[in-house]
């Protein structure tokens, strides 16, 4: 049988996460994300997808302090960060640096310590690098934070809102697993080579770097920019819509209906209306954008997707757009590593075959 893209396709068993797009449900280990993120934290979520349930206090004062203790970087990972070219973008530099963290300890097979430390540096790399480039002072991960709020401590050095960790939070946890993707599915082809678990992650850094997979959302942010401007959101969706231009943000290739991240991220968001512009920009943007769409485009009624709100995040946290992708991947870190070890259990090396459409030069 052959499918062009491997589309549709089952190639592998997993209970981490399930994606349906018919129905708009993600599944994180058996739960629906929507009924589980409300009260939840990040520490808590990836506790969830590496051991299968949700940790007791004893565990999760573990997992925290673990994740807490593997956030410093060895000296010559600060030198790599500092040494690699200006013009590098932060996705290569991660990918670069997650390498190098590839010592003598990460063997097969792949361990959930092994990815506490992997998911602990993530966020430290990322902002080091940031820091590093726009000539400001790194600022050291804090101990006495959680693992969100360390990491925009440590991009912009200060402590930040309580609003703004919400908002971030609960956007990486929506975005720390979504089934078969291509950059998971790449982590488990290199894991089921009997390959380390940093080899798994770099494999899935560099297929989350395709702008086809992990690209920024710079049109939603562009927008969202229009609509700022013109303080009149009814007006300039309306006048893009019957330009028979695309509203960037609605509609998503998967999901038929809601975007489960985006309903959820959208219930999170509305705790802390009024705190933050961009934040409530963003919710009246999409339900005025829908009821344009229903009237002007009846019967292709178009909703958010999470990167419509991952756009209003990065507008509220005046982060610049080359930090959306390493920030998606630094909380998809829990999910390749999650899929990674999945794949130890009951491995077999993934070898596909493939159609020749050559000519077969006969004698030559």
């Amino acid at each position: 049988m052959f499918q062009k893209g491997l589309k549709g396709i089952v190639a592998a068993e997993t209970s981490v996460g399930h994606v349906d797009g018919e129905k708009g449900q993600l599944i994180y280990r058996g739960y629906d994300i929507r009924e589980i993120m409300e009260n939840s934290t990040f520490e808590q979520i990836a506790y969830l997808l590496w051991h299968g349930d949700f940790p007791n206090e004893q565990q999760l004062n573990d997992l925290t302090t673990a994740l807490k203790e593997n956030r410093n970087l060895p000296a010559y990972m600060i030198d790599l960060i500092k040494s690699l070219p200006k013009d590098m973008d932060i996705m290569n530099v991660l990918r670069t640096v997650i390498s190098a963290e590839g010592r003598a300890t990460y063997q097969w097979k792949p361990t959930i310590e092994q990815a506490i430390r992997l998911t602990a540096i993530a966020p430290t790399i990322i902002a080091y690098r940031k820091r590093f480039i726009e000539d400001k002072p790194l600022v050291d991960p804090d101990a006495s934070l959680s693992h969100v709020e360390n990491y925009l401590y440590m991009l912009n050095g200060t402590v930040p809102s309580r609003a703004h960790v919400n908002a971030l939070e609960a956007y990486m946890i929506l975005t720390m697993e979504h089934g078969m993707n291509a950059s998971t599915f790449a982590a488990r082809v290199t894991a089921s080579t009997e390959s380390d678990l940093v080899s798994a992650v770099t494999s899935a850094i560099g297929t989350m770097k395709g702008p086809l997979h992990g690209g920024a959302p710079a049109g939603v942010i562009t927008l969202l920019n229009e609509v700022h401007d013109s303080g009149d959101i009814e007006g300039t969706l309306r006048k893009k819509v019957l330009a028979r231009e695309k509203l960037m943000g609605f509609g998503h290739r998967v999901y038929k209906v809601h975007d489960p991240r985006s309903i959820a991220l959208k219930a999170k968001l509305k705790q802390f209306a009024g705190d933050d512009e961009w934040l409530d920009l963003s919710m009246q943007v999409e339900d005025i954008g829908v009821k344009v769409l229903q009237e002007l485009k009846p019967g292709r009624a178009l909703y958010t997707n999470v990167e419509f709100y991952a756009a209003g995040i990065m507008k509220a946290l005046n982060m610049s757009e080359e930090l959306f992708t390493p920030t998606f991947s630094a909380s998809r870190f829990v999910g390749w590593t999650a899929h990674a070890i999945e794949q130890s259990e009951d491995n077999v090396i993934f070898r596909p075959e493939s159609r020749f459409v050559g000519t077969v030069r006969v004698g030559s």
